[in-house]
């Protein structure tokens, strides 16, 4: 059962809250959201992606478009239980309306849907072999929404604010969907130029971080956020939050930008986390109707083309070939959190990585005391979403699969 704002605002001031130690499991915090709370959608189909490692990793011949088509439209209805494109569309917007004070509405016409995709490894419009969201799949969500979403092309903007959007994804979508616009950093070659709203993030605490928003999301009815399944130096994890970073008006050259509040302190203790202002910004998180995690081939690092297959089951020595998608935020960052954790236990910057997932969770009453309002409006973050660690990487279950009422549910579609 989805929650009305006020009975969610009944369900965190009535919650109590434990503060597990570092990657304990199944030790739920926070409040869940979607049609079904805490729920996160797990497509894998061996057959989506096959690159042996030569040519290019995001061409034809390497993706089954059809493939990863059916794998979306079975994470859309799996993740509202409804059993057509179209009735879980509807559910989308629907819930997504009733829980931010616009009643019961569905689309409508005229609004404005932008897709964040982390394009954080481009440098011009060229195409790169280094590993970026896939074209395959972001076709297959634009299929999705001018289709069974009848959402019109003119609504739909792809962007990247910070980065360049490469010829690879450009080609795939603008040749079939010619009337869906493009953002990215510099414009041109059929991309628009990013501009920014001044100031429109000022931060919880005092940082040197870009306060700028990208237009794209500042004027979009309804954000989806297109994360890349992959480890970050640094902050441990690059998943959907951070994915939120390039849509501020941050230099090309990261080099150039404040990474404050990014980093987490390894020995174990709460710390700020600019992640948390990003999940709980109205323009960015709050505005989010669906996140994703492309999960097709996944790295152990931010950088380069995909390198190492997974060893883990079910995917024995192969590329992970997942997509995750959930309403929760927080949840999805967890299972992403997992499965990285699981493959990779001794990823970079690893360690206390997940701060920013318990200060989300508990955004109301965080760990490090933060008083989260990144909009500067004296308005108090709700709990951003559900966090909790699976039981183990070969089982992968979490609380609400163990039949409890309350936590994370990984659902197999």
């Amino acid at each position: 059962m989805d929650m009305t704002r006020r009975q969610f605002t009944v369900a965190l001031a009535a919650a109590t809250y434990l503060r597990p130690s570092l990657f304990e499991p199944l030790s739920p915090v926070g409040v869940p959201r979607g049609v079904v709370p805490g729920r996160v959608t797990w497509a894998h189909d061996s057959a989506a992606v096959t690159w042996d490692g030569t040519g290019s990793w995001w061409t034809d011949a390497n993706n089954d478009q059809s493939v990863i088509d059916r794998m979306v439209s079975r994470s859309i209805r799996g993740l509202t239980n409804q059993k057509s494109d179209a009735q879980a569309w509807n559910s989308i917007f629907q819930y997504f309306n009733r829980t931010h004070g616009r009643g019961k509405a569905g689309y409508s016409a005229g609004e404005k849907i932008a897709i964040k995709a982390n394009l954080n490894n481009t440098t011009d419009h060229g195409t790169i072999e280094r590993l970026n969201s896939s074209p395959h799949m972001l076709l297959s969500l634009v299929r999705q929404l001018t289709g069974p979403g009848r959402v019109p092309e003119p609504a739909i903007t792809v962007f990247d604010s910070s980065r360049w959007i490469p010829g690879d994804l450009y080609d795939k979508i603008h040749h079939e969907f010619p009337r869906v616009t493009f953002v990215d950093h510099i414009g041109g070659d059929g991309r628009v130029k990013a501009e920014f709203k001044p100031n429109a993030i000022p931060f919880s605490v005092e940082t040197h971080n870009a306060t700028g928003l990208d237009t794209t999301v500042v004027e979009a009815a309804y954000l989806i956020d297109a994360a890349v399944l992959r480890a970050h130096v640094s902050s441990g994890v690059t998943l959907c939050a951070k994915n939120l970073f390039g849509a501020t008006s941050i230099n090309t050259d990261w080099r150039k930008n404040a990474h404050d509040g990014f980093h987490h302190n390894s020995d174990g203790s709460a710390s700020y986390s600019a992640f948390a202002d990003y999940m709980g910004h109205k323009d960015l998180g709050e505005k989010t109707i669906l996140f994703i995690i492309d999960g097709l081939y996944g790295n152990d690092n931010v950088d380069g083309p995909p390198h190492r297959k997974w060893k883990m089951a079910p995917f024995n020595d192969a590329w992970p070939n997942s997509i995750f998608m959930s309403f929760d935020g927080v949840a999805i960052d967890s299972v992403g959190f997992d499965f990285l954790t699981s493959e990779w236990p001794d990823l970079p910057d690893i360690k206390n990585a997940d701060n920013y997932l318990r200060e989300s969770a508990l955004a109301n009453d965080p760990p490090s005391k933060t008083f989260y309002d990144p909009e500067r409006d004296g308005i108090r973050c709700h709990s951003l979403g559900v966090h909790e660690h699976w039981n183990n990487g070969t089982d992968k279950k979490y609380s609400r699969n163990l039949g409890k009422a309350h936590g994370i549910e990984l659902f197999q579609v």
